[in-house]
C-alpha cells in the first residue's frame, strides 16, 4: 500500500495534532501477544453464578454472586484477578461481608492481594453499566428498542466482573428485571419464576441453566417483541417449547426460521444421536448485531438478515442460507456449548466441527453435489 498524503511537516497544525492523538491512542491500544504454549489453568474456579440484572432507562445494575473454589495447585495466599471493562463498581463482598481490600483498574478487579482468601467462598459484586451508550455491541447493549448481549469472545467482562475465559464453566441462575413496557424477558435456560416486582410498573423473570457453560455463551434479551411458537418432541419423548422472536413488523417472515430449527433438531437426532437438553429453545432476530448469529445456550441471537424470509422477497439462496445458519447455531449445542474450547486457540475446533455438521445437514436437506 502506498500513501499519497502530505508529509507531516507540510500538514496544518490541526492535522498534526490529530495525527499525534491517533498515534498515542494506537500506542495505548497495542495488543499483547498470547501463545498457546503459555496456557495455565486459573488459580481459582467459579462453579456457580447467580446474577441479578435490573434494567432501567439510562443504567443497568448487575449484582453477581460467584461460588469460588481455589484450584488444588494454587498456593494459599494467591490473589484472585477478575476481568472487567467499563464497569462502575459499587461494592465487593466475601461471604456476605463488605471488603475494602481490593484494587480495580480499567481491566481487572483484584482481591486477596493483602489478606489470604479462603479455599472456597462466595464473592459478591455490584456494578453499574450503561447499555444505551455501549456502541461496541459487546456485552449488554441496546439495539433500537431491544436490549441484548454479545459475549463471544470477551464481552461478559463488560457486564460484570468474572473469570472471562472459556475453560471456566459454571452453572447460571439469572434474574432479569425491567419495566413492563418491555414485556419480553429472556436469558439462558429454563424459566423458574416470573411476576411483578414490589415497584409498580416493573416485572421480573428467573432462569436456570442446569449445565455448566463458559461466560461467552451467556445471553440476556429484553424488549417489546413479537414471536411465533411451536413445539418439538425429542426422541426420548420430551416436549421442547420453541420460540422465534423479532420486532413486531417482522413476525410474518419468521416461519422459515422455525421450520429450519425443527429440521435441525430432528436431523441431529437421526444423524448424530444428539438430543436437545433444555425445555425451551429461543431464537431472537435483531437489526443491530455485529455477527451473523450467536449460539448462546438455548437463546440464539441472530442478525435479521439471517432469520427473515418470505416468498415475496426471498430467493432460494436466502432460504438455503437461513436454514444452514440456523442449523449451525443449533448444532453448537453439543459441539461448542456442552463440549467447548479450553482457550481461544481452539476456536477452530468447535467451529470447524460445527461447520462440517451444518454442511452435512444442508447437503441432506438440499443437494450433496452442490455442497
Amino acid at each position: 500500500f502506498t500513501s499519497f498524503s502530505q508529509p507531516a511537516s507540510l500538514q496544518s497544525p490541526h492535522k498534526q495534532a490529530r495525527r499525534k492523538q491517533f498515534t498515542a491512542v494506537m500506542s495505548e491500544a497495542k495488543p499483547t501477544e498470547k501463545f498457546r504454549k503459555d496456557y495455565t489453568p486459573p488459580p481459582y474456579w467459579v462453579k456457580n453464578i447467580d446474577l441479578d440484572v435490573r434494567i432501567f432507562d439510562g443504567k443497568t445494575i448487575v449484582v453477581s454472586k460467584l461460588t469460588v473454589k481455589r484450584d488444588p495447585a494454587t498456593k494459599e495466599g494467591a490473589p484472585m484477578v477478575l476481568d472487567g471493562e467499563d464497569l462502575t463498581l459499587k461494592r465487593v463482598c466475601i461471604d456476605g461481608k463488605d471488603i475494602s481490600e481490593y484494587t480495580a483498574d480499567k481491566a481487572n478487579l483484584t482481591i486477596g492481594a493483602k489478606s489470604a482468601l479462603p479455599a472456597s467462598f462466595l464473592l459478591e459484586t455490584e456494578v453499574e453499566i450503561v447499555p444505551e451508550k455501549n456502541t461496541q455491541l459487546s456485552g449488554l447493549y441496546k439495539s433500537g428498542s431491544i436490549y441484548c448481549t454479545q459475549c463471544e469472545a470477551e464481552g461478559f467482562r463488560r457486564i460484570t466482573y468474572h473469570l472471562d475465559r472459556p475453560d471456566v464453566m459454571a452453572k447460571y441462575r439469572v434474574r432479569v428485571e425491567a419495566k413492563k413496557s418491555w414485556p419480553v424477558l429472556l436469558s439462558n435456560g429454563n424459566m423458574l419464576d416470573s411476576g411483578d416486582t414490589k415497584e409498580e410498573g416493573r416485572h421480573y423473570a428467573v432462569f436456570e441453566d442446569p449445565f455448566p457453560k463458559p461466560s461467552y455463551l451467556f445471553a440476556v434479551v429484553v424488549g417489546d417483541l413479537g414471536k411465533i411458537s411451536d413445539e418439538f418432541k425429542t426422541m426420548s419423548g420430551r416436549e421442547v417449547k420453541l420460540n422465534v422472536f423479532s420486532e413486531h413488523e417482522n413476525v410474518d417472515a419468521l416461519d422459515h426460521a422455525m421450520a429450519s430449527l425443527k429440521k435441525s433438531m430432528k436431523w441431529d437426532e437421526e444423524r448424530w444421536g444428539r438430543e436437545y437438553d433444555l425445555d425451551v429453545y429461543h431464537i431472537v432476530a435483531v437489526n443491530d448485531f455485529n455477527m451473523g448469529a450467536m449460539e448462546n445456550k438455548g437463546l440464539n441471537v441472530f442478525n435479521t438478515a439471517l432469520t427473515l424470509a418470505k416468498p415475496e422477497t426471498a430467493t432460494d439462496m436466502n432460504y438455503m442460507r437461513i436454514e444452514g445458519v440456523i442449523g449451525h447455531e443449533y448444532f453448537h449445542n453439543w459441539t461448542g456449548n456442552r463440549v467447548t474450547c479450553r482457550d481461544w486457540f481452539q476456536l477452530t475446533l468447535k467451529e470447524g466441527l460445527t461447520v462440517f455438521r451444518d454442511q452435512e445437514f444442508s447437503a441432506d436437506m438440499w443437494s450433496h453435489a452442490v455442497k
